[in-house]
């Protein structure tokens, strides 16, 4: 099938050699001297409107990086196998005829999508199955005015690949016509501008905390962050987690910063392995923060995965946690939640100090696991554990998004959800939410 223009094959012939080199090199130039002055303009973070300026520069860079790429094009024409990860690996073409039903990509929307490229191509009524749920109105919009009104096509969808991760591609299309003026096929050229988008957030993000200057300390702290996405914590330089995540579950968590001015973090998650395939999912927070914000988190979750080393269950850590806390200059354990999940029965056990008990969310539906310590899981079922900070009202709000978290294909895609509907809640102190999403 011939597509009426593609990515990989262009319509018309490029310019010439010499215009398009010396384009490059301006280009390159150019970006030459922005990083320079962006490197003499580094400060030490803590200013919003050097945060601004550094986002600024970020996107500049960004985007005469993607110049470069283009003009690098069309100076050597398409490669046949573009580079994973650069530019010209994340612009791809499509066309679908509607007359046979047959669909043809370029190798690049195969790894633009993540689909294998031995495997056929989707349909246009296959496609949305690869967007998230939210978006699939808005796709579905765009295809229908493109071949009943004969539409432009020009819109962006996020996508979640077969290994979970989502990114957000940038669709421009138009219908192809036959003889008759009756549309033929639809044709479309696809780019993952995940990145791109990413960098105009930060710029954005970092103007509105300029804008509302003056700002508390805890506010600062705020402005620095994506609060739609999973927002790592503090000491996460010191004690990863495992985002590649455990056996039988799909884990992610995010940290949700105080609202008020609150020094430090006093709030912890983490992941680590019991015996065989066992995994201990904790999640807790202290009394007062402590002399350091990332220092303190990190002494206390390495003492946990030193005490499940040596044997200890996760019934039994918040007694021998305390008794070891007692020995040290660490402040107390205010409330946490320790679970253990055996994948191979599905068997889910929890010990709980102070309020917060574990959340299920199974077929649509929502609640808390009180008044038991032990439970079978399903696949598909999604776990919610968070920390003390978080009330009652919270958690109404958290149950509330049982329909929505019920259709996530991934725990990365859970804590977005629960972290855009917490992000402006107000907090005392730091909070953190772990989301694990049961595995087949």
């Amino acid at each position: 099938m011939s597509s009426h223009l593609s990515a990989d094959h262009p319509a018309a012939q490029p310019p010439g050699h010499g215009s398009v080199e010396a384009l490059i090199s301006q280009a390159r130039r150019l970006r030459g001297d922005v990083d320079a002055v962006r490197r003499d303009s580094q400060d030490d973070g803590t200013d919003p409107r050097g945060r601004w300026q550094r986002a600024l520069y970020d996107l500049a860079l960004h985007q005469l990086s993607d110049i470069d790429a283009h003009l690098a094009q069309l100076r050597d024409g398409p490669a046949p196998a573009p580079r994973p990860g650069s530019l010209l690996s994340r612009v791809g073409s499509a066309e679908w005829n509607l007359l046979t039903d047959e669909a043809e990509w370029s190798g690049e929307l195969f790894q633009i999508l993540g689909r294998d490229p031995a495997t056929a191509p989707l349909s246009l009524d296959e496609l949305p199955s690869l967007v998230l749920a939210e978006d699939r109105p808005k796709l579905t919009a765009m295809v229908t005015d493109c071949l009943v009104d004969a539409r432009p096509i020009d819109g962006e969808f996020r996508v979640v690949r077969p290994d979970d991760t989502v990114r957000t591609v940038h669709m421009m299309g138009e219908p192809v016509l036959d003889a008759d003026g009756s549309t033929a096929s639809m044709w479309a050229v696809l780019r993952d501008v995940s990145e791109l988008r990413r960098s105009q957030r930060a710029v954005s993000e970092t103007r509105d905390s300029l804008r509302r200057q003056p700002l508390s300390a805890g506010t600062e702290r705020r402005a620095a962050v994506e609060p739609r996405e999973a927002v790592p914590p503090p000491w996460h330089g010191l004690l990863r987690f495992p985002h590649e995540g455990r056996p039988g579950l799909d884990l992610a968590a995010g940290y949700l910063p105080s609202t008020a001015e609150a020094a430090g973090c006093g709030a912890w998650y983490d992941a680590c392995p019991l015996a065989g395939d066992e995994t201990l999912l904790s999640v807790g927070d202290l009394v007062g923060p402590g002399a350091d914000a990332a220092q303190v988190p990190a002494t206390l979750i390495g003492a946990l995965r030193g005490l499940v080393m040596a044997g200890v269950r996760p019934a039994h850590l918040q007694d021998r946690l305390d008794r070891l806390l007692e020995t040290t200059a660490l402040p107390p354990v205010r409330s946490a939640l320790y679970c253990g999940y055996r994948p191979r029965a599905r068997a889910f056990a929890w010990a709980h100090a102070g309020a917060p008990v574990p959340l299920l969310f199974r077929h649509g539906t929502g609640r808390g696991l009180a008044g038991q310590a032990e439970a079978t899981l399903e696949a598909g079922d999604l776990l919610l554990l968070h920390t003390g900070e978080l009330g009652p009202a919270d958690v109404r709000r958290l149950l509330s998004l049982s329909p929505r978290l019920a259709e996530v294909r991934s725990a990365r895609d859970g804590i977005r959800i629960v972290t855009e509907e917490l992000d402006e809640s107000p907090r005392q102190a730091d909070a953190c939410v772990l989301v694990a999403r049961v595995t087949p």
